[in-house]
């Protein structure tokens, strides 16, 4: 499994958000992008993340991020969690897990003490440009968006 590291270039995508439309990670050249995997959308801990960046959202773009969720979700279900929830940023659906794969966010991960082969909760910065600022594999749900702030020197 592929790791990305700070300088690598970004693996470009284009996936359906919750509405179905393409969005892709070159709409956001020439800005800073939050890009963040998920396992699934309306459990407990993908909530909680996604809530956090959702009462994070203002302060990060005012820091000049934007923020994208991915998951293997169906957009129905994203659509679903959006308005459950007031996500307030795009949630993309990766149902082929290829950007995950690229991402090196889907891949064999230790739960409850045995081996599975799943999402891997990670956190991306891209760049301006188009590169890896930041790289967060096995992130905790919890306290995830405080610690990237702090990463980011927002707090």
């Amino acid at each position: 499994m592929t790791r990305l590291s700070t300088g690598d270039a970004a693996p470009d995508f284009t996936l359906p958000d919750a509405d179905g439309k393409p969005v892709s990670l070159a709409d956001f050249r020439g800005r800073k992008v939050v890009v963040y995997f998920y396992p699934a959308a309306m459990t407990p801990g993908c909530t909680k993340q996604a809530c956090d960046f959702r009462d994070s959202l203002e302060s990060l773009q005012g820091a000049g991020y934007a923020v994208l969720g991915i998951s293997p979700d169906k957009p129905a279900k994203l659509a679903k969690f959006r308005e459950r929830d007031a996500v307030n940023f795009p949630l993309l659906a990766d149902e082929a897990k290829e950007t995950l794969a690229a991402y090196g966010a889907f891949g064999e991960k230790t739960m409850y003490g045995k081996k599975v082969t799943g999402v891997i909760r990670s956190t991306f910065v891209v760049d301006e440009d188009g590169r890896i600022a930041l790289a967060q594999y096995n992130v905790k749900a919890t306290g995830h968006v405080a610690k990237l702030r702090r990463d980011l020197g927002l707090d």
